[in-house]
């Protein structure tokens, strides 16, 4: 059996499915392997690299996805790879089946199996194919570093001969593993945290790392059994506008990090509540690609009104494509160890098996 693996199109993605190292690990399962040539030139890995752990490297696109029975990628399929795609070959990636219904639809026609890895059911035998939180892990680092480096300001308190210099004041909307992660990096470099977050769950993780959790006085629990959050009511919407507005004229950076699963994000910070923000604060909105947490937030640009500025990120992890790329790659094979068959030398689509049924695509 081959896994084959093509370029992304680098003008919208800079990561990449496939790393030596993870490509020798699938290799050891008894696979094979081919990617496209100059497959990660770009993010300096030569092919000589996967040529040495196995991998053997194809001229084009098309002779791979001739070649492979198993295709993985980081994003969906061009157009021009459906049309090339073997039936019944099986694929694997992120693939955010709520945009790209159109595309999904018509690699179904081909018979082709598609797994989508942001469907993973929250279990503990998923943790290690968990592709969410390995890169919202290193999208709560990068937050804290661009804010910072867009506040133009010191950020721990220094005491010098010429006076004290206070700590700026962070502020986290939503603790997942993004905002668990921007919250421990903007206590490593010394600010005052806080956050808040709907799931009364979260309290205890804040507060872990050291973080002040902003409570929503008299708030239900917005917690699915799945563990993600799920969209507020009014009378939570009103409460915690509430509260936002003593926090937002304390804080210096927010960071905004609340999604809910297969919807926009949720407009937390109104227009009304910015304007309550210092002239010179920062808004960094990382949902600003599925709507925003904030008003003025678009992907891709920084607008500033009345002095803050919003942030609105897009394609975050091209910043960080190198490590997002081995996460991702790692999260990958240990998909692949599950769905491989090595007593049948074939892969397994066994639906009883909660991974296998929730990623897979059956119809949109």
């Amino acid at each position: 059996m081959i896994i084959g693996s093509t370029k992304e199109d680098l003008s919208l993605e800079k990561r990449v499915a496939l790393t030596p190292e993870a490509a020798k690990n699938i290799i050891g399962l008894g696979l094979k392997i081919c990617v496209e040539k100059n497959y990660a030139d770009h993010i300096g890995i030569k092919d000589e690299e996967y040529q040495k752990v196995g991998v053997e490297i194809k001229n084009s696109s098309n002779e791979v996805l001739n070649s492979c029975n198993l295709l993985i990628k980081v994003n969906c399929p061009s157009d021009g790879e459906i049309n090339n795609i073997k039936e019944k070959t099986i694929l694997v990636g992120m693939f955010n089946p709520s945009q790209n219904k159109n595309r999904i639809n018509d690699i179904l026609k081909k018979k082709i199996n598609i797994f989508s890895l942001e469907l993973l059911p929250r279990i503990t035998r998923a943790q290690s194919m968990d592709v969410l939180s390995s890169q919202s892990n290193l999208a709560g680092y990068r937050a804290v570093i661009d804010s910072i480096f867009e506040f133009e300001k010191a950020i721990p308190m220094m005491m010098t001969a010429a006076g004290t210099v206070p700590a700026a004041k962070v502020l986290i909307i939503g603790a997942g593993v993004a905002g668990l992660q921007a919250i421990a990096t903007a206590k490593r470099l010394g600010a005052i945290v806080s956050a808040t977050d709907v799931r009364s769950a979260s309290k205890e993780q804040v507060e872990s790392l050291g973080g002040k959790f902003l409570t929503v006085e008299g708030a239900e629990d917005l917690e699915t059994s799945g563990g993600y959050a799920k969209e507020a009511t009014e009378n939570y919407k009103k409460k915690q506008a509430e509260m936002m507005q003593d926090a937002l004229k304390k804080n210096d950076i927010v960071i905004c990090t609340a999604l809910i699963p297969g919807k926009p994000a949720p407009r937390i910070l109104t227009e009304q509540l910015i304007k309550l923000m210092k002239s010179g604060s920062i808004i960094y909105d990382l949902a600003a690609e599925q709507g925003g947490n904030s008003a003025y937030s678009q992907p891709g640009k920084i607008n500033t009104v009345d002095g803050v500025k919003i942030i609105g990120v897009k394609s975050l992890m091209n910043r960080l494509p190198l490590t997002a790329s081995s996460l991702y790659a790692k999260n990958l094979f240990s998909f692949i160890r599950n769905l491989y068959s090595k007593e049948k030398k074939d892969f397994n689509l066994n639906l009883e098996d909660e991974i296998i049924n929730k990623t897979l695509i059956k119809k949109l």
